[in-house]
């Protein structure tokens, strides 16, 4: 026995001693609640689909690959999604490989092959490129990824590609919101479904509505072959690196504070902003008539929905197996 593996049995027997539940009940709660987490990330990535109409019939979908734990998530999902949907569609996934040094470019291969997945590994130097024109010590990630989506539009046009699907989820979408406001003036986010820059391609996230700690539950659970993002060598975005450590401090501390604010960013509302271009504030005026959506910015009310948030995931460790809610919702109540 391996020495990971012996420090995970000894691990579950301590847990399981703790909890006061036998080995074999332990198993089947960790069972049940790793299926629970299943099915609520396969919810939210096919409401995300249904609410965007991000793939439609026929559609021929290129998973874009790095061998994180998103892209992993999203092609395992898709895949099931792929056989239980009423329409059909086609998934091919594809890996840039771009000859970093110590990149280990048979892990890929040997899982999507054992998976049964169609799959392209593309390679391309954009290392040297990047290398090359980034003074040593900066960061690199803006020209990386520039030359990496030219390279993946065009492979998706070779292969016949109606759509690209990307991984990023909704924590992602949160911190690019904060990342403009804070340091680009821009009220913008990621879009679940946009054209590619160039016009030619339909881009879609269908891990939208995916919060990351599930993900990150799902990969280990599901042991995939995780391969590290900073064989490059750059250095991590300081900012963004600022802005995940500020929402997970939320999570934690303010439960729901998330929540509330992705909901915010599916409800708008372009009369109460400060744009011009968006809202004809110029033609404004009183006509006597109340108006529901008036100015109310006097009032201080907040909903009890988020300032009692409970988040019932992060009590799937202490439930009653026989007791539990088996839907998985996340649900919001009011504890009041």
């Amino acid at each position: 026995m391996s020495l990971a593996k012996s420090s995970s049995v000894n691990s579950q027997a301590t847990d399981a001693g703790q909890s006061g539940l036998t080995p074999d009940e332990q198993t089947k709660k960790q069972r049940y609640n790793f299926n629970k987490l299943e099915k609520r990330l396969r919810r939210h990535v096919g409401r995300a689909i249904e609410d965007f109409n991000m793939i439609e019939d026929g559609d021929k979908v290129m998973v874009c690959l790095s061998g994180g734990k998103d892209s992993y998530t999203l092609l395992a999902i898709l895949r099931f999604l792929q056989k239980i949907a009423p329409i059909q569609f086609s998934i091919v996934a594809v890996n840039l490989d771009q000859k970093q040094p110590g990149f280990p470019e048979h892990i890929l291969p040997a899982y999507l092959e054992a998976e049964g997945v169609d799959f392209r590994i593309i390679e391309e130097d954009t290392y040297s490129i990047v290398k090359e024109k980034i003074p040593a010590g900066k960061t690199t990630c803006s020209l990386c990824s520039r030359l990496r989506r030219g390279i993946l539009y065009r492979v998706a046009k070779e292969i016949g590609a109606t759509k690209i699907a990307l991984g990023h989820h909704r924590d992602d979408m949160l911190e690019t919101m904060m990342l403009n406001m804070f340091y680009g003036g821009k009220l913008k986010s990621m879009p679940p479904k946009l054209v590619s820059d160039n016009g030619e391609h339909v881009v879609i996230r269908p891990l939208a509505y995916a919060r990351e700690k599930d993900i990150e539950r799902y990969a280990i659970h599901k042991g995939f072959p995780i391969i590290p993002c900073n064989l490059c060598g750059s250095q991590e975005n300081l900012q963004r690196k600022v802005i995940k450590e500020l929402l997970r401090s939320w999570d934690r501390n303010y439960p729901g504070r998330l929540e509330s604010m992705f909901t915010a960013m599916q409800n708008v509302v372009p009369s109460h902003l400060a744009d011009p271009a968006l809202f004809s504030f110029k033609t404004i005026a009183a006509d006597g008539q109340a108006n529901a959506d008036g100015d109310t910015a006097f009032d201080h009310s907040v909903p009890d929905a988020f300032m009692n948030y409970r988040d019932e995931t992060e009590e799937e460790e202490a439930i009653d197996i026989t007791n539990a809610d088996r839907n998985g919702v996340i649900q919001v109540r009011n504890l009041s």
